[in-house]
């Protein structure tokens, strides 16, 4: 519903601007003229929903112009939410699933395709395999569909992208401890001021120290991340940003299967060796961004990104399901990667109209270059050998393990660079037809070294991938649109590792969206919106019929499903967020004897539901109640085992003692639900945590 904006000292002076710009004009023609009333929806009326993103489409657009399925979860929803990891992110969004990625990096599944790299900070790559932290977070952009197009390559089914804090030269002053249990400890700080009316800073810090349910898991973790805004014109701005972040935890596979479906124990049952499965990442980043209007509708915007990427990861794990001797297999290797990134982004936008017909142009370009090196070692036991096994009912390996290469480990040097070049356009035809016309070309190659052997590869890609859409408008707070965009990934792989030459001289794997949907905007402050789509994936390589027959190209996987969202304010004291995905999602070839045309597409549900509530009794006091409900999943496309589907309610405490301090008291998982929350392979199986509490004191000065 729109409010009136009540009379705040900033409402005040957004009265007398708008009310002097309208007098201006009106006195000019009849000083007899009655303005009309403003109504503006503020940050804090609005809630969980949020109008507008500026990386969807590189401009800032309406979420409802835009012709593709988008669900935005702000700062109110990441607080409320308690939000620290990528798994949390996902859990309210539609058509995206979380996945465990051996224990040592993010993974999530858009749209029935499994990803490691299609997550990115304030529209720039960041796709090194860690896990992101979200103390300097301000919003999540979760984008689905391929859209090369804007993220070039990658995003095969989808995006996430992180929005980070901003300097303001309003003061910020805020911190938080968290504690909970299993040792949950967590505190983060946000500070920031005007230097003087030209500058302005502003510093996110955190650090966290937390066990977890699961034997022998731990994670510490800090990040700092200072922000310099300058004025450095009448129409130019410059940010620049640098982040410091760590993360140290134990790599955590879960457990194993038997006669497939989880094996059934406690589920702070570790298999392998938590001791020894250490993985660490350390992360430097250094950001640039420069604005500058030149005024009649051009605007120039570039961005520059120089990230410096150590991890490593050892584990000892389950490689086995458990036997009929009640024995599971332990498999041991460690890996590690350095990663130079270096990215810059230039978008020229320009507004103008040709006869009757508006537009948007954006014509870009973007430059990159990564540098990787990667090294593998092999876990062998004192005699050389590798088979180990241990009893299920008591699955820890205590026995000595030695790292060291072997034959086939990798130890690989890789360059990357991509020069890519965009344009776009916005075109309103009238005030119901809008269009979207874009193309991207990219060059993109990579000259990759086997250390071991000597062995050199490369290989160039110039994809051109294009973007459609059409929105019609009955009114203006409804939208129907549909859409066509294409995306890609290169024979290097979605991190850069897997060139080879047996499949270097093929075309990139290709991934097509085709989407019909509806976005209405009931009210300023609560959206709803559905989707329809079909995502192909086509150009699989696969091995030939046998060991001498060359390798060839099949269609791949379709995925088939609709979307539905719904965020923002039912009542004025009532907040909601969610949404329902149907997923049909199958292989549409054979791939190999475990992943045969038919097969469902691993960890993808045909139903899932999520809906997060918060209502507000007083001004002090608000509660949260969120359910979630997962159909059951395969845990690959072998389709060999099962985790079964789930219900599982959280729940929080909101109490404000006064204007400076708040406390919030978040539960997951309420009634202590037993369920398995994802997986990696048909023996690498995540248990879902039993109920857990947080208590977190929230203060702002």
């Amino acid at each position: 519903m729109n409010h009136t904006l009540r009379p705040t000292r900033t409402a005040a002076a957004v009265h007398l601007a708008l009310a002097s710009l309208l007098c201006g004009n009106a006195f000019a023609q009849s000083s007899e003229q009655t303005l009309q009333e403003v109504k503006i929806v503020g940050a804090s009326e609005a809630g969980y929903n949020v109008v507008s993103t500026s990386t969807a489409m590189k401009t800032d657009t309406l979420l409802r112009d835009t012709p593709q399925a988008i669900t935005v979860l702000s700062k109110e929803l990441l607080r409320d939410q308690a939000v620290q990891s990528m798994t949390d992110v996902v859990r309210y969004v539609p058509g995206i699933n979380p996945s465990q990625g051996e224990g040592n990096r993010d993974a999530a599944i858009f749209r029935g395709n499994n990803s490691t790299s299609d997550f990115y900070i304030d529209g720039i790559r960041d796709d090194v395999q860690y896990f992101r932290d979200f103390y300097n977070i301000d919003s999540v952009e979760a984008i689905r569909g391929s859209n090369a197009m804007i993220f070039g390559r990658g995003g095969s089914g989808g995006v996430i992208n992180r929005v980070s804090k901003q300097p303001q030269w309003a003061a910020v002053r805020q911190g938080s401890v968290t504690l909970g249990s299993w040792d949950n400890r967590r505190a983060t700080a946000d500070l920031g001021q005007a230097i003087n009316d030209s500058m302005a800073f502003r510093v996110n810090a955190m650090v966290e120290d937390s066990g977890s349910f699961r034997d022998g898991v731990k994670v510490e973790r800090k990040g700092v991340n200072p922000t310099l805004a300058i004025r450095a014109g009448k129409n130019t701005s410059v940010v620049l940003g640098y982040e410091h972040f760590q993360d140290e935890r134990t790599a955590d596979r879960g457990i194993s299967s038997q006669n497939g479906r989880p094996f059934e124990t406690d589920e702070s049952t570790f298999f392998g060796n938590a001791e020894l499965s250490p993985t660490w990442s350390r992360v430097n980043a250094f950001t640039a961004v420069i604005d500058h209007d030149f005024g009649n509708g051009v605007s120039l915007r570039n961005r520059t990104r120089a990230a410096d990427y150590d991890k490593f990861y050892q584990n000892v794990f389950a490689s086995g399901p458990v036997l009929p001797a009640g024995t599971v297999a332990i498999g041991a290797y460690s890996n590690a990667t350095q990663r130079d990134n270096l990215f810059n982004q230039t978008d020229l936008s320009y507004a103008m109209t040709t006869g009757s017909v508006k537009h948007k142009l954006l014509v870009g370009a973007e430059f990159g270059r990564q540098e990787t090196n990667n090294l593998r070692l092999t876990g062998y036991n004192p005699d050389g050998s590798t088979a180990r096994s241990v009893a299920a009912a008591n699955p820890v390996f205590t026995g000595p393990i030695v790292f060291a290469p072997s034959a086939t480990d990798a130890h690989n040097h890789g360059v990357a660079k991509v020069a890519s070049a965009y344009l776009q356009d916005q075109l309103e035809f009238s005030p119901q037809w809008q269009a979207v016309l874009g193309l991207r070309y990219d060059r993109f190659s990579v000259d990759f070294r086997n250390n071991r052997n000597g062995a050199t590869l490369a290989q160039t890609d110039s994809p051109v991938s294009p973007r459609v859409g059409l929105v019609y408008k009955p009114v203006d707070a409804v939208s129907l649109y549909g859409s066509y965009s294409i995306a890609y990934v290169p024979r290097a792989g979605e991190q850069l590792s897997s060139l080879s030459a047996s499949n270097q001289a093929f075309d990139p794997e290709e991934f097509t969206n085709v989407e019909l949907g509806a976005k209405w905007d009931i009210r300023p402050n609560l959206s709803a919106t559905a989707a329809v789509y079909k995502l192909d994936r086509t150009n699989v390589v696969i091995p030939g019929p046998t060991s001498t027959d060359p390798s060839q190209l099949v269609d791949g996987q379709t995925t088939k499903g609709v979307e539905l969202g719904l965020s923002g304010k039912l009542t004025r004291a009532w907040s909601v967020m969610g949404g329902y995905a149907y997923q049909d999602a199958e292989l549409t070839a054979t791939q190999s004897a475990t992943a045969r045309d038919g097969a469902r597409l691993a960890q993808v549900p045909k139903h899932s539901a999520s809906l997060w509530n918060r209502y507000e009794f007083t001004p002090a006091w608000a509660a949260g109640l969120g359910v979630i409900y997962r159909d059951e999943i395969f845990t690959t496309t072998s389709n060999a085992v099962t985790l079964p589907s789930f219900t599982r309610v959280d729940a929080a405490l909101f109490y404000t003692l006064n204007p400076n301090y708040r406390v919030q008291v978040n539960v997951e998982n309420l009634f202590d639900k037993k369920y398995y929350g994802s997986a990696h392979s048909d023996t690498n199986i995540s248990p879902g945590s039993p109920r857990a509490v947080r208590v977190a004191l929230n203060a702002s000065f």
